[in-house]
């Protein structure tokens, strides 16, 4: 049986620009009729010459809308001349395994249906975003190709009648009008993933770790996980539960749900308030969640010790050699998001490593991995990842955690306070403003865009209580690729201090709907006497100080943040 191209008359929809990871938008706007297929449409054809005969790996976190998705997009794949799909079991992979696949087998890119750490559902978001063949997020120069495809769109071509069983692992071929064979390949959604991590890191030290028994007869080191019923739950399970030896029990929330349990599928302090409840009884020594995606992390230490993104990037950094992949490829470098704190600056220095700040968004980090000169990188929300695929990576980011504890054989605790006492410490904090109305947000930049260009400003004194400081930059941060030499410009407004403290503020273009407005707040402490001190406490100068120059509480109405990191 031949399969026939339909070629369907369409008409463009407004907005269907790509941000920092692919189009986000309310699930039901992707459920409009012929609004998920102009969007695949003009991603297929960004592809140009590569598209006829290529191969596409297809996944998603496993959110509402997301089989009915991977089927249309089979269909198109099909009806646009690519040769071969591998797609995820019931199209449900994570992100990290996405990018794992895409470099395995050496594919010409994928399509990944997530909305990432957004909460899912029917009135909750959808999304999808397009892999380059590296395995890493489009870059710029795709994301505004497909943009201006979707603005100009007239037709889409998709093969209806095609209807495979993508609950089934193994290839089913079919022959499409026009081009020929056409494979579809489900692949395992776990498989291929854990088996690269085997390679990675010493999984007898993890199990041990893991597996050990105290003379009371309990196990040594208790472990507690937490998925947010995101796609990382099939991955906990294998991995940690049936190779490492952690008990079932203490894997949490870790089947797929299409609305993640009515929750939000995000790991930080607020939304995964539930695990920290638990890790602050004292029974766990080691506590973490990720993501909707899989792609994000959060690490506690016993009795709810909150690690930082900042200072676990910073750790992991001064112990790389714990891990065997970077003692077979050696540290080529450290790099950071803008916003991020300084903390791993003061490791590459130690060490003598080259450092790169980046303005946020993982596809910055993928050029300078793909020169040979990025090892670690990582994201101050939640996002850590090194150069073994070309995506921030949750599981990965635990997984180190694991060999580095059970490689110095400390807490948690214990190895971030002696690295403090080495190091000194950033204090960081950053506070969310979620779906604040766009145009007083917009003002507030406005207004501080204004402020900055002022050459007054420099020198310029603050005060809160008995704290003073005084601006000694002030501007719009900009990044030149040393890869590729292309500009970034506007990528978060910075007033930094003269003794190095600093004021980042950024819109969020992770959202749906209105706008996000993060502020980030960090300040460098050397005295060993103050690094354990509580960050609020230490930086609440600050914050009141970036709240005062940003008049954001009267320009927004908003009192106090959603979530403070």
């Amino acid at each position: 049986m031949t399969f026939q191209v339909q070629t369907v008359v369409t008409k463009p929809f407004d907005g269907q620009q790509p941000g920092t990871s692919g189009l986000r938008k309310a699930t039901k706007v992707f459920m409009q009729p012929n609004y998920t297929e102009n969007f695949v449409q003009a991603t297929l054809t960004a592809l140009g010459d590569t598209l006829k005969g290529s191969t596409l790996v297809v996944g998603g976190d496993g959110r509402f809308y997301g089989k009915e998705a991977t089927l249309k997009i089979i269909q198109m794949c099909a009806a646009n001349g690519v040769i071969k799909v591998i797609v995820a079991q019931n199209g449900v992979m994570s992100t990290p395994a996405v990018s794992c696949v895409i470099r395995k087998y050496k594919t010409d890119g994928g399509i990944i249906l997530t909305a990432s750490h957004n909460p899912g559902g029917l009135n909750a978001d959808f999304g999808i975003k397009f892999n380059i063949a590296n395995g890493g997020p489009a870059p710029a120069g795709v994301t505004e190709k497909i943009f201006d495809l979707s603005k100009k769109i007239n037709e889409y071509y998709i093969c209806p009648a095609l209807k495979p069983d993508i609950g089934t692992i193994g290839s089913q071929q079919y022959a499409i009008e026009g081009f020929g064979n056409f494979t579809v390949q489900i692949v395992d959604s776990v498989q291929d993933y854990s088996d690269f991590m085997k390679e990675i890191f010493d999984f007898p030290a993890i199990r041990k770790l893991l597996t050990d028994v105290a003379a009371d007869g309990k196990r040594s080191f208790k472990v507690l996980v937490n998925a947010l019923h995101g796609v990382v739950g099939p991955y906990v399970k294998n991995i940690l539960c049936q190779e490492l030896g952690m008990p079932e029990e203490d894997a949490v929330n870790c089947v797929p749900l299409e609305d993640f349990g009515g929750g939000h599928p995000d790991p930080n302090l607020t939304y995964a308030s539930h695990l920290v409840d638990e890790l602050k009884k004292g029974i766990h020594n080691f506590g973490a969640a990720f993501d909707g995606d899989g792609d994000r992390n959060m690490v506690l230490g016993k009795n709810g010790f909150f690690v930082s993104p900042c200072d676990s990037l910073a750790v992991i950094a001064a112990n790389l050699e714990s891990i065997p992949y970077f003692q077979k490829t050696g540290v080529k470098g450290y790099a950071r998001s803008m916003p991020t704190s300084a903390a791993v600056d003061r490791v590459a220095k130690d060490k003598g490593v080259e450092m790169f700040e980046v303005p946020t968004g993982w596809k910055f980090f993928g050029n300078l991995m793909d020169a040979g000169r990025l090892s670690l990188c990582g994201e101050e929300s939640f996002g850590t990842g090194s150069d073994h695929i070309r995506e921030k990576d949750g599981l990965w980011a635990v997984l180190a955690w694991l060999s580095i504890v059970a490689s110095r054989k400390e807490s948690v605790e214990d190895i971030l306070t002696q690295h403090w006492n080495k190091y000194g410490r950033n204090f960081f904090t950053r506070y969310d403003y979620e779906n604040c109305e766009s145009a007083p947000a917009e003002q507030m930049i406005n207004n501080l865009e204004k402020f900055i260009s002022d050459p007054s400003v420099i020198g310029k004194s603050f005060s809160y209580n008995d704290k003073t400081f005084k601006i000694a930059i002030a501007d719009n941060f900009e990044y030149t690729d040393p890869i590729d030499h292309s500009l970034s410009r506007k990528q978060g407004i910075r007033i930094i201090f003269e003794d190095g403290s600093r004021i980042v503020y950024r819109l969020s273009g992770t959202g749906s709907a209105g706008a996000t407005i993060r502020l980030y707040v960090d300040s460098y402490e050397s005295d060993k006497t103050k690094i354990l001190l509580d960050a609020q406490v230490m930086l609440k100068p600050l914050v009141e100080i970036a709240l005062q120059i940003s008049q954001l509480r009267e320009l927004t109405g908003r009192q106090q943040p959603n979530v403070i990191t």
